[in-house]
């Protein structure tokens, strides 16, 4: 019965409506996980003393914590696709399969994480700054969040087995709860309030961690309460090469997008402490805040993906073009919000946090520039959805790589070399952005065009298009 019910919603529910109801809870997911990262440089920024330099380890932490995501995200993405089109297929042993199978690599994630926490923190922050009171606050921070990452990790997992049957709502519940136990516990951590004792940034480091714990503790007692549909046997957990490779052919591309988020931080953080620490800084607290605005369009991403490739199992011609239509302008409408707030509000945003006045003003200036970029990021984005649904990782893979690499690091270290000459040319560096966006956004229209002739015009015509 729980089936049915699943099975209708996704395949008879007007697609505006079912996007709203399934991307809403998804978008508030998202955007409460990258709140974790902001209340964190909230709090630490207004360390007395040394906030500033608190504020920058965590901006050299922030690339691992951001590859932890994208393998946690990225199987969680190849999980989701896998499960929903098999719901579709109403192929109950390949869901058992891949959702158990999903369990597996969780596991295995978790213990590549705490390998590099114990071994390989020290010489990953030393690559990045030479000032040994950073270097020591950014491995205490970084550490904790490697050895305890399996909140992060497990929860990335069962947030979109939840969303795969429909019940995101569920995943943006258990997000909510683990952020608000992370603010909850970020000042009294960090400050040593009511009697704990005063930690700094490895009292920001365990709010993290156990608001994380939180969240996927809350989101496997849903996963066994309410997806009656996949069965939780022992038996599943054993490693299938065919379903592995089926999550990573769609997963795969979602992994190296989100880890390419994390090299272009760190080849950032890189090219711009030979600018000054106070562009670093900037940086890093801007990316934070632009992430709570990306992060919402990734939910909405995370919606499309398996209405559309729901649908796309069904063979609803129709239906499909609905989903990435109805798709690409909710996801506009999210950046247009967001530039709006950060054209408009960007000074207020930056005096929440304890800058110097010169850090202060190349924060603004990176709200002000970058955010034109997000009107051609949401178009990038929507579309990386649809072509996870349609089984065309590689052109997600090569959205990503221009958007995240290839017309980024080359285009900033040009700039920065200006910004080395005289302060007055370090704002070119953000233009960066909005130039590495403009140039992924034709390509990402040129291949949608391709695949909507190739995959979906043929979908009527009974030819099978699933490997």
């Amino acid at each position: 019965m729980k089936k049915e019910e699943t099975t209708n919603k996704m395949g008879t529910k007007p697609i505006p409506n079912l996007l709203l109801s399934m991307g809403t809870p998804m978008i508030l997911s998202m955007m409460m996980q990258a709140l974790y990262n902001i209340v964190d440089s909230a709090f630490v920024s207004n360390i007395p003393g040394n906030g500033e330099q608190a504020l920058n380890a965590l901006t050299l932490a922030f690339p691992v914590q951001m590859l932890m995501v994208a393998l946690g995200i990225g199987t969680g993405v190849g999980v989701n696709a896998l499960l929903a089109k098999s719901l579709g297929q109403e192929d109950g042993e390949k869901v058992n399969r891949t959702a158990g199978n999903g369990v597996l690599l969780a596991g295995i994630i978790y213990i590549l994480c705490v390998l590099f926490g114990v071994f390989g923190v020290d010489a990953y922050v030393g690559t990045q700054t030479t000032n040994s009171q950073i270097i020591t606050m950014a491995v205490e921070y970084l550490k904790i969040c490697c050895i305890l990452s399996f909140g992060i990790v497990f929860f990335s997992l069962y947030e979109k087995i939840l969303q795969a049957t429909g019940r995101s709502l569920f995943s943006t519940i258990a997000q909510i709860a683990g952020a608000v136990t992370n603010i909850v516990l970020d000042p009294i951590f960090i400050y040593g309030l009511i009697g704990c004792p005063e930690m700094g940034v490895k009292g920001a480091a365990y709010a993290t961690v156990i608001g994380q714990i939180v969240s996927m503790v809350v989101a496997l007692l849903f996963h066994f309460i309410w997806n009656k549909e996949i069965s939780n046997k022992l038996m599943y957990l054993v490693p299938s090469g065919k379903i592995i490779l089926g999550i990573y052919s769609i997963g795969l591309p979602a992994i190296i997008a989100q880890a390419l988020m994390s090299v272009m931080t760190y080849g950032l953080n890189v090219i711009l402490v030979t600018i000054d620490e106070a562009v670093v800084t900037a940086y890093g607290l801007f990316y934070k805040i632009q992430q709570f605005i990306l992060f919402a369009a990734f939910g909405l991403r995370d919606a499309i993906t398996p209405v559309v490739s729901f649908n796309h199992g069904m063979r609803s011609k129709e239906r499909v073009k609905e989903g990435i239509r109805y798709g690409t302008l909710y996801t506009l409408v999210i950046m247009v919000l967001g530039l709006l707030l950060l054209e408009l509000f960007a000074k207020p945003i930056s005096t929440t946090f304890g800058l110097s006045g010169v850090t202060q003003q190349f924060c603004i200036d990176a709200m002000r520039i970058v955010s034109i970029s997000f009107l051609f990021a949401g178009v990038n984005i929507a579309f990386q959805g649809v072509f996870q649904a349609l089984d065309s990782g590689f052109e997600s893979l090569v959205i990503s790589i221009c958007r995240q690499f290839l017309f980024v690091l080359p285009v900033a270290w040009g700039f920065a070399q200006l910004g080395k000459q005289s302060t007055d040319w370090i704002w070119t560096v953000w233009l960066t952005f909005p130039i590495a966006e403009i140039i992924s956004c034709i390509i990402s229209v040129l291949f949608m065009k391709r695949i909507m002739g190739k995959k979906v015009s043929t979908v009527e015509l009974g030819i099978n298009l699933y490997i």
